[in-house]
């Protein structure tokens, strides 16, 4: 049988060939593409009902978990000793204002939306609104009904009820009943919000008389899910009972199907959706939820171009064998194309090595210059790290020595009035002083290698005082107000000396920030966290001028600072917040609701905290 190829070349047969390669490629193009978008849409579909099927078990354990919270309460009325005695003497009124506060108390325990006491013919004796507060209709039909557990519309606002009604008859004898209402408009507005927030599931809990009475729609709410006309409409609201189609389009696996809906969106168009329902069969309902299948088909349409791509290719692969004859016969004349391509190809070959060399060349001298600014990166790191150490110590030894110097000039001034008390108190402080410039220098070596951390029981008031001694001589000569509102009784798990230098620098900060402002104020803050008291919250706060965004991005950046040439070193807070870190805590900075800055760390508490 000849080929294709073999075909003869008159005009007649010129347009055949084309055509027919077009059929040899379009027919495995369009099998592939079929096969891949049935395939992918059956195992998405498959998928998506598996996923949808998990949340709505999850969703009707949750609708489930919240009936049961009040299940319990009509039993917990009945048994109620001022209830008891109402049914009993259902005249007395004062019977029916200890039952009135009785059953508020219940409903507000139990999360109930009303609770109702009535004699055995339904007359109500006393409710959770009060022992003479008039009743909705809804629960006075109630009141008059056999039924029990079912949903019900609130009049006042249209969300969803549930009715408990349970009848009280010791010993055979019927004395009263107890109405329990509950509102489940929170867990609504949660499936709504769900749904706004997310492509979560549609979700309906459909009642014994086929009305939507939860959805997480609210255009869905209260409709007739098929056509029959409700036998009591006095449940729902008069004009909301339209109805709802949900016509199926065909039925899937898992007892799914496909089903088209009214769009949440656009009501007016009818959008796909996967159905699937759970019963809840003690209350003769069923959950349903629709899936958006969207993202399904979608999958599937890419899959099937894939599919179509594949087809192509073998389509392809036939029309080259088809054509392999043909060429064979044109390979002598290619013979003399590929020659000449040969030596132009030589020639691109030639210049193209020419070009690699040269830039061979100037990649080696770009290797070696990038060598030695290594070299030269090394050694200015490693002289980084020194001037940092040193910046350190300047740093925190700077206002130790000024309280030094502030103390001294004291004593010499105490020593000349003859106030010789005065100067032991001065001279015992500045030992204190000389002591902490000892540990500090300590500490600012713990910056650079990992010290043990001596964590101890620390009166957060006592270091703050501590601190605020230090900052004395400054304080006395800028018009700052400091707050220190710290319980006495405060403690924390902390380095005493670590905990001191964190709030001497954040302190020494705020009064920077503070200078020559008017009405200055610096505020120390403690706070336990917790009900037992499990942290203490510390915070630093003052009315200064604050940081900008840029700035605030890089408060922690070592030798960044926003204060003056020769006044900062951009150290301090890099420090402040390895210690705060290694103590258990992180530091932050946020601006303050009136102004200025916010400075804040939390830390272990002890049992001895204050709560």
């Amino acid at each position: 049988m000849p080929g294709l190829s073999d075909l003869p070349p008159p005009s007649a047969t010129r347009w055949l060939r084309p055509l027919v390669w077009a059929l040899l490629l379009a027919a495995p193009m369009g099998l592939g593409s079929l096969l891949a978008f049935n395939l992918n849409e059956r195992a998405g579909l498959a998928q998506l009902v598996a996923v949808s099927n998990e949340r709505l078990e999850l969703y009707a354990a949750t609708l489930d978990a919240e009936l049961r919270r009040c299940a319990f309460v009509p039993g917990l009325v009945a048994g109620d000793a001022d209830v008891r005695a109402l049914l009993a003497a259902p005249q007395d009124e004062d019977l029916r204002r200890r039952a009135a506060s009785t059953l508020a108390r219940i409903g507000v325990r139990s999360g109930a939306s009303l609770v109702v006491v009535a004699d055995a013919a339904g007359r109500p004796l006393a409710s959770s609104h009060g022992a003479s507060a008039p009743l909705p209709a809804t629960a006075l039909r109630a009141l008059q009904d056999e039924a029990s557990d079912y949903f019900v519309a609130n009049p006042l606002d249209g969300s969803t009820d549930f009715v408990y009604l349970l009848p009280v008859a010791p010993g055979g004898e019927a004395l009263g009943r107890v109405l329990v209402v509950l509102n489940l408009a929170p867990l609504e507005a949660t499936w709504i919000d769900l749904g706004l927030r997310s492509q979560s599931e549609r979700l309906l809990v459909v009642d014994e008389r086929q009305v939507a009475v939860l959805s997480s729609v609210p255009a869905w709410k209260y409709r007739r899910m098929d056509d029959a006309e409700v036998a009591d409409p006095a449940r729902y609201p008069g004009a909301a009972l339209a109805s709802l189609r949900l016509p199926v389009q065909r039925l899937l696996d898992a007892g799914a199907t496909l089903v088209r809906a009214p769009d949440p969106a656009d009501p007016q168009r009818e959008t796909p959706f996967v159905a699937q329902e759970r019963p809840i069969v003690p209350l003769a309902a069923r959950l349903l939820a629709l899936s958006d299948p969207s993202d399904v088909w979608r999958q599937a349409r890419q899959a099937a171009w894939a599919g179509a791509a594949v087809g192509a290719l073998l389509g392809g692969l036939v029309l080259y064998l088809l054509q392999r004859r043909r060429a064979m016969r044109q390979l002598l004349q290619a013979r003399n194309a590929l020659q000449s391509a040969h030596d132009q190809l030589e020639q691109q070959v030639d210049e193209r090595t020419a070009e690699l060399l040269s830039a061979n060349d100037e990649l080696k001298r770009q290797i070696a210059q990038r060598e030695l600014a290594e070299d030269e990166l090394m050694q200015a790191g490693k002289m980084a790290v020194l001037g940092q150490m040193s910046a350190g110590i300047s740093h925190e030894i700077n206002q130790p020595l000024t309280a030094l110097r502030a103390l001294s000039r004291n004593a010499l001034r105490l020593l000349e009035g003859g106030r010789q008390q005065a100067v032991a108190d001065n001279l015992r402080s500045i030992d204190e002083m000389a002591e902490r410039m000892g540990r500090i220098v300590n500490q600012l070596k713990s910056f650079a290698r990992k010290d043990s951390l001596h964590a101890q029981p620390v009166p957060l008031e006592r270091a703050a005082r501590n601190v605020l001694l230090m900052l004395e001589h400054r304080l006395h000569h800028e018009p700052v107000t400091v707050d220190l509102d710290v319980p006495e009784d405060l403690q924390l798990r902390a380095d005493a000396t670590r905990l001191e230098q964190v709030l001497l620098n954040l302190c020494g900060n705020a009064l920077d920030a503070l200078a020559g402002r008017p009405q200055a104020r610096m505020t120390v803050l403690g706070r336990p966290l917790g009900p037992l008291g499990e942290r203490v919250l510390v915070q630093v706060i003052d009315n200064g001028p604050g940081v900008d965004e840029a700035a605030m991005a890089r408060l922690f950046e070592p030798f960044h600072t926003t204060k003056p040439a020769g006044e900062g070193l951009g150290l301090g807070l890099v420090i402040s917040s390895k210690i705060v870190g290694e103590m258990g805590g992180s530091l932050r900075a946020h601006r303050g609701a009136a102004g200025g800055m916010v400075f804040e760390f939390d830390l272990p508490g002890t049992e001895d905290s204050h709560v």
